[in-house]
């Protein structure tokens, strides 16, 4: 109960990483074969791809969505979110074995 709601955000941002790839890969793309590809609801895909408009990582054109201007940026700057997030989870599990 403590954790269900990180748990929660992660799976969604899994979701959410999951169509970001197959836009890059082979956009544009659309929601019925994003939903498909992934084995997805189209629902939980419409979903994720106006979060991911909204960050502007993706962007709509008349084929389906292709990847948008913050793309690149994200991408890069991916690892370092990562890292940060592992380092706050080893600190936690830390104070946990502290207890």
């Amino acid at each position: 109960m403590l954790f269900d709601q990180i748990y929660r955000e992660l799976e969604l941002t899994e979701r959410h990483l999951i169509v970001l790839r197959k836009v890059i890969e082979e956009g544009p793309i659309g929601i019925l074969k994003l939903s498909d590809e992934t084995g997805m609801p189209t629902h939980k895909v419409r979903y994720s791809l106006r979060v991911l408009e909204q960050e502007h990582l993706i962007k709509p054109s008349s084929h389906g969505a292709v990847a948008g201007e913050n793309t690149e940026k994200f991408l890069e700057d991916f690892d370092g979110q990562i890292s940060a997030i592992i380092t706050k989870a080893s600190h936690i599990q830390q104070i946990r074995n502290s207890i």
